[in-house]
């Protein structure tokens, strides 16, 4: 066993230990604490697959952002309800077993039978070549004069985000 497989199972154990600490603690706000465990992790899988743009994304965006906005939201709209049984457990419990079951079956039997699957066969089709890394080449993506370029969806999504914080600022502030 390499260095990165017990470095993958040991990431893969805390996160799916997280990941079912989210769903069973009784304290919510632990339960959005240990959320930021499974961001976490999920950035150590990333950096094991060589995706170091999407790990650092993972990391500012969830680790950072979405779960800050989840404590936030949680502090604000429940303050007279900060006992230690703050998430209640639903009574379908069973339902959502049977259908977490049939879903990572699916992803499995979907997993198996991919006429997409890529095998280690030591070929390097698809590989970045020598001294180009991941945050290198989606540089060139998106910002590439020569080439498609991805500028103008990029844009456009900026400015789509810029309309939504003017929105909600319109409609947050008090008159």
């Amino acid at each position: 066993m390499n260095l990165a497989t017990l470095l993958f199972w040991i990431v893969a154990i805390i996160l799916v230990g997280a990941a079912l600490t989210v769903v069973t603690m009784r304290n919510i706000v632990h339960s959005a604490l240990a959320l930021v465990v499974v961001f976490g992790m999920a950035s150590g899988i990333y950096l094991l697959l060589n995706a170091e743009f999407i790990a650092i994304v993972q990391i500012l965006i969830y680790a950072g952002a979405v779960t800050i906005l989840v404590l936030f939201a949680l502090m604000l709209t429940r303050t007279n309800n900060l006992r230690t049984d703050s998430n209640p457990t639903n009574k379908q419990w069973w339902l959502a077993v049977i259908i977490s079951a049939l879903v990572g079956a699916g992803i499995i039997y979907a997993t198996a039978n991919s006429p997409h699957a890529i095998a280690n066969s030591g070929n390097s089709a698809g590989q970045l070549p020598v001294g180009i890394s991941n945050v290198v080449r989606i540089g060139q993506l998106l910002y590439s004069p020569t080439t498609y370029s991805y500028v103008l969806p990029f844009e456009i999504a900026s400015v789509v985000l810029l309309v939504a914080i003017v929105g909600a600022i319109v409609i947050g502030r008090e008159d």
